[in-house]
């Protein structure tokens, strides 16, 4: 099942490692900035205001606070009291407040969704520029715009770890905007952390021995994203929610049920999800990552039901998934490596389940279309 090329796709930077309290990782072949480097008065502008050392633990990529990284240059240094950077670096120093930034008061602005991106980045790119929500040099530039990820970040496309450093900055970015850009744990997401953590330990799979290894390998894990995966990607991965209500929706990442079992409450539900991750033991893990994996509930007869199930236990008036790619859900191909000749044709969301579901996952690992779409959809 593994599909995809081999080959990294191209890095969009170092990754963000101060938005989870970690030092900032040197750019391959560059010299880094110590992260206690002295700071002189900057120019005219905004005001810079240190990173905090100790960053605690409530603080994540998802919080409004969160600072914007900003690029310093040969420029930059000639005023400043800092050890030399060459043009191309990349540091962490300070934190500017953005003009012209909105404020709560503003109220919440418009809300975007993206289905599973799988390592396909510069389809992720060109989907968020057309929307608006970044610029031509890929910084976020949405104001206060929210921004939900639904998962599945990394696997069979060529560059995951690309993908989740460029969501890492758009979190910072749109924090310091006065929006938001924020994610969902996926099923591959839990693979990821899985086999980075457990490897070949042999867990109980219910079908006879398996691992996470094996099963990363067989569902389309790049052997470059492991080479490039780092504790802050794992981190940040580790933190992320696995349900939310916004505005009327339900996000998730699987169309299953599952979710009822880890409790009874979006609150519920995301504690317990992080709590099994920090506890780290491989056979909890593999049994939360078996059950997200599940697909197909809302898609027959009892499908209404089953989202009404879950609207009831944690809210929202639609539920709004990824996971079963859209074409594999209508019967278009026969599994999500498209085995059949043709690319799908997927113009944008499914709405089904008596207009109670919409499906996100437009099949972009088989030709299809990444979706990046403003909610609510007209029916």
């Amino acid at each position: 099942m593994v599909e995809g090329s081999m080959t990294q796709g191209a890095g969009q930077g170092p990754a963000v490692r101060a938005v989870v309290g970690m030092p900032p990782a040197p750019t391959h072949g560059m010299q880094s900035v110590p992260a206690h480097a002295p700071v002189a008065p900057p120019a005219p502008g905004p005001v810079p205001v240190p990173l905090p050392v100790d960053l605690p633990p409530e603080y994540t990529p998802t919080e409004r606070d969160l600072p914007v990284i900003r690029r310093r240059t040969v420029e930059d240094s000639a005023t400043m009291d800092l050890h030399p950077v060459t043009r191309t670096d990349t540091v962490v120093d300070t934190v500017l407040a953005p003009q012209g930034a909105a404020t709560a008061a503003d109220g919440p602005g418009p809300l975007f969704v993206v289905g599973d991106v799988h390592g396909y980045l510069d389809e992720l790119r060109e989907a968020l520029a057309a929307q608006g929500l970044i610029d031509s040099e890929d910084r976020w530039a949405a104001g206060n715009a929210r921004l939900w990820f639904l998962g599945d970040f990394t696997d069979r496309g060529p560059d995951g770890i690309g993908v989740i450093d460029l969501v890492m900055r758009l979190s910072a970015e749109a924090a310091a905007a006065g929006g938001y850009c924020k994610a969902l744990m996926g099923n591959h997401e839990l693979l990821l952390i899985g086999a980075k953590r457990f490897g070949d330990t042999p867990v109980n799979s219910g079908a006879g021995t398996a691992s996470f290894q094996a099963a990363w390998l067989l569902n389309g894990g790049q052997r470059t994203d492991m080479e490039r995966l780092e504790d802050h990607h794992l981190q940040w991965m580790s933190r992320l929610d696995a349900v939310v209500e916004e505005d009327g929706h339900l996000l998730v990442h699987s169309d299953t049920t599952a979710y009822l079992e880890y409790g009874d409450s979006v609150e519920a539900v995301n504690d317990r999800v992080t709590e099994i991750l920090q506890r780290s033991d491989a056979d909890e893990c593999w049994d939360l990552f078996r059950k997200f994996t599940k697909r197909f509930a809302f898609r027959d007869e009892a499908g209404p039901q089953a989202v009404h199930e879950l609207l009831a236990a944690y809210g929202g008036q639609r539920i709004v998934h990824g996971h079963s790619p859209i074409p594999y859900l209508l019967g278009e191909v026969g599994s999500e490596e498209g085995e059949e000749p043709g690319a799908p044709d997927v113009e944008g969301p499914h709405i089904y389940a008596d207009g109670l579901a919409i499906a996100m996952d437009g099949g972009v690992t088989m030709a299809g279309k990444l979706l990046v779409v403003q909610l609510p959809l007209a029916d």
